[in-house]
């Protein structure tokens, strides 16, 4: 019996300025200003698109003591942007990054509901935790939590927001106009929720919702962060965008959901990727290279080169080899606040496999980091790109994508009018909304509304 064909999912993230973003292009436009966000949701919409993703970094990120160059713009709050975006746009998800290590979780849950109601059911979380003191420093809470205390807070927090979103079950509130009274179910909104990390109990005012509870998103990648997504969230906005290592995290993740009762299709993988179009694959490939050397700059080199060394290293020629000394370990005081920090776990070790590599391939420092930085996941025609993404998700590498371009907000517009039709004519995508609800185009269940009550009774 052959395999049924999978239909794929798209979604869009607005990058901002960071390392993917090629900021000095004269058709990139501003990150801040909300008439970006209105064409690129507008163009994911018009490319069918399930969600649009919007980041959120809750601290300015620092590099030897300065505002790191790709923060210069700030970052605007994710709820305002879109609550916004929900009043322009019609079908089209609306997914933000909201921290669980520095936020409650009734002001959160209060804050998703009622973008919930504003979108008519598009709404998404993707939860996060925050590792350092660096950030915390902005909050009340200050200092840092371990990641076994992050992930046991964000699963409470989530735990949490579930019970206030299910403390409304149903149509508790019958008004009668006519005669100016109403019919009051008195458990409505109520709610008691205590463990060590929070000790709440009140009413919830936000009414369910049209998802009755927002989709929810989850991008850890340790081996907690994936049980953490098994148990609890809906999707994954993964790293892992090649065929082998996306096959790998697929069936792992995939294989720790019946231990939760859950089916394989209720848990999507969605790697985040770039893409570089070009009218022939000779033509794209050039482009990527460009694309890759103005995202890499030589100050940009020098800056990703003392990420790992933990050292000032400003003097360092880009376009000579790599630095003779090793990285500092302990603590990285150079860069503050940024993530790729926390992932060289042996500096040493992963300075030494650099030096290999640029020696094997006769690589300058700037080549080098241009090397190992490199996240163009798609390089080609439009009829390239289209094979290649329906074939890692016949495949079970991913169940979809979600597209990272370079340029922001136009740069989602040649997939949209290139690469999209070409999946629509294969039947792997859709050419038009069947639902109205980020569920419905997710192929996700809304919660069921009789366990809902219990668990708010």
């Amino acid at each position: 019996m052959s395999k049924p064909v999978k239909q794929i999912h798209l979604a869009a993230h607005f990058p901002g300025v960071n390392n993917t973003t090629v900021w000095s292009d004269p058709a990139s436009g501003s990150h801040i200003d909300f008439a970006s966000f209105v064409h690129f949701a507008q163009t994911a919409e018009r490319g069918k698109f399930d969600f649009m993703f919007l980041a959120e970094g809750l601290r300015l990120r620092e590099q030897n003591g300065l505002i790191y160059d790709l923060d210069v713009v700030g970052r605007p709050d994710t709820f305002t942007v879109l609550a916004a975006l929900a009043a322009v746009t019609d079908r089209l998800g609306l997914t933000g990054t909201i921290n669980s290590t520095f936020n409650e979780p009734y002001e959160v849950a209060r804050q998703f509901a009622s973008l919930d109601h504003l979108s008519g059911g598009r709404a998404a979380w993707n939860v996060v935790t925050s590792w350092d003191a660096f950030t915390g420093e902005n909050f009340r809470r200050g200092g840092f939590l371990a990641e076994d205390q992050r992930y046991e807070r964000a699963e409470s927090f989530l735990d949490a927001a579930h019970t206030l979103f299910d403390s409304w079950h149903g149509d508790e509130i019958v008004a009668d106009k006519q005669t100016g009274t109403f019919l009051s179910d008195p458990t409505a909104g109520k709610f008691s929720y205590s463990n060590a990390h929070f000790d709440i109990g009140g009413r919830f005012n936000v009414p369910r919702s049209p998802q009755g509870r927002p989709v929810i998103f989850q991008a850890g990648d340790s081996d907690r962060g994936r049980e953490f997504a098994a148990a609890a969230a809906d999707a994954i906005f993964s790293r892992h965008g090649t065929l082998e290592d996306g096959q790998a995290f697929y069936a792992d993740v995939k294989g720790r959901l019946p231990k939760y009762g859950r089916q394989r299709d209720q848990l999507l993988i969605l790697p985040a990727a770039t893409f570089v179009l070009g009218d022939t694959d000779a033509e794209a490939a050039e482009l990527a290279q460009q694309v890759r050397l103005a995202q890499v700059s030589p100050q940009t080199a020098i800056k990703f080169l003392e990420q790992l060394w933990n050292r000032d290293l400003s003097d360092h020629d880009p376009d000579g080899p790599l630095p003779a000394i090793d990285p500092l370990v302990g603590e990285n005081t150079i860069s503050r606040g940024r993530a790729s920090v926390r992932m060289h776990r042996d500096p040493i070790a992963v300075a030494n496999e650099w030096r290999a590599k640029a020696q094997a391939q006769n690589l300058t420092t700037r080549e080098l980091i241009v090397e190992v930085t490199g996240r163009q996941n798609f390089i080609g025609s439009a009829a390239t790109i289209a094979a290649r993404i329906d074939e890692l998700v016949q495949a079970d590498a991913s169940d979809g994508f979600i597209l990272v371009p370079h340029v922001t907000p136009g740069g989602l517009d040649p997939f949209v009018d290139q690469v999209v039709p070409l999946l629509q004519e294969r039947g792997v995508f859709r050419t038009d909304y069947e639902g109205t609800t980020l569920r419905d185009h997710l192929g996700l269940a809304s919660p069921d509304r009789a366990g809902a009550a219990a668990r708010a009774g």
